[in-house]
């Protein structure tokens, strides 16, 4: 089932999220639902403070990076195979080189800034079975799970701008939490209470 995403605005995009368990209800529905939601949208992560939940869960499936002729055959390879949901994640460790990269996000439909993020991260996690993870990612795939895990933590892409930034975005921002944007996909507007 696509279930709407939650715009910016919304207080649940700001909460930090807690931990669930194997008693979580219909956990492998949520999943499943929100795989097709990411994927209805053209996304390449999805988290769940994204559809209303506070929870830490995340999906990411950077299948849609492979094509990029921009990058090594060998990250393309990385990037075309990697789908995994990231249950009560925690960030072990960022290093390396901090780049910057042109990021957007479901929640903030037709913004796109340069963000600047480290490199490599380490992070652990549980799957979907709940068997317990510990992996060490970089490039862009690290980045599109840094973009995810900071959902989770209640944090924006756009937290990361400069003072400047946020001024100028702050009319478009407030046009979206009201519903004043054309979509392609179902989206919920906390200033608008209505779903498209």
């Amino acid at each position: 089932m696509i279930l709407p995403i939650v715009a910016y605005g919304d207080p649940v995009l700001r909460k930090l999220a807690t931990d669930i368990d194997t008693d979580y209800p219909k956990l492998n529905d949520l999943l499943a639902n929100m795989w097709e939601t990411m994927y209805n949208a053209n996304g390449v992560g999805l988290a769940a403070p994204q559809i209303g939940l506070p929870i830490r869960l995340f999906l990411v499936d950077t299948s849609a990076f492979a094509d990029d002729e921009d990058l090594s055959s060998e990250e393309r390879k990385v990037l075309s195979g990697f789908k995994k949901a990231f249950i009560n994640a925690k960030m072990e460790e960022e290093t390396g080189t901090a780049w910057a990269f042109n990021e957007g996000c479901l929640s903030i439909p037709d913004v796109r800034e340069d963000i600047t993020r480290q490199d490599t991260i380490t992070i652990s996690y549980l799957d979907e079975d709940f068997k317990t993870h510990t992996a060490t990612y970089d490039g862009l795939l690290a980045r599109v799970i840094q973009h995810e895990y900071d959902h989770i933590e209640g944090i924006l892409f756009t937290d990361k701008l400069s003072s400047l930034k946020k001024r100028l975005l702050k009319g478009r921002l407030n046009n979206i939490s009201k519903g004043k944007i054309d979509v392609d996909y179902r989206m919920r507007f906390p200033a608008a209470k209505k779903a498209r």
